[in-house]
C-alpha cells in the first residue's frame, strides 16, 4: 500500500480514528530532508502493510494539523496508536532506522 495523502479535513478520520497504528509524515515539497526519506517511507508502507498505515501531510497546504501537533520543523514524524501519539522524531534518517523506530513503537 502506498502512503496516503492526508489533509486537515481528513486528519482525524485517517489518523486518530484508524484501526491500525499510523505514522504521520509532516513534509513539504521544498524540503530536502523530506524528499530524502520519502522513498524509504513508501517502501516501508508496502512492506508493513496490514501492520501500520503511513500517511503524509503537506504542511504548506494543510497548516492546521501540524499546528495542532506543535510541529516546528520538518520532516516531523509522529506515530499514533489508538488515536494517541506514542512516539515522534524530527529530521531525516535511513530506512533501517525508521523501520526500527516504527517497529519499536507499534
Amino acid at each position: 500500500m502506498a502512503t496516503v495523502a492526508v489533509t486537515d479535513d481528513t486528519f482525524d478520520a485517517e489518523v486518530r480514528q484508524s484501526d491500525l497504528p499510523v505514522v504521520v509524515d509532516f513534509w513539504a515539497e521544498w524540503c530536502g530532508p523530506c524528499k530524502q526519506i520519502g522513498p524509504a517511507l513508501e517502501e516501508l508502507s508496502a512492506e508493513m502493510e496490514g501492520k501500520v498505515k503511513i500517511v503524509k501531510v503537506d504542511v504548506d497546504s494543510n497548516p492546521n494539523a501540524p499546528s495542532q501537533m506543535g510541529v516546528r520543523g520538518i520532516p516531523a514524524l509522529f506515530i499514533f496508536k489508538n488515536g494517541e501519539v506514542v512516539s515522534n522524531r524530527a529530521g531525516a534518517a535511513p530506512k533501517a532506522t525508521l523501520q526500527s523506530w516504527i517497529e519499536d513503537a507499534i
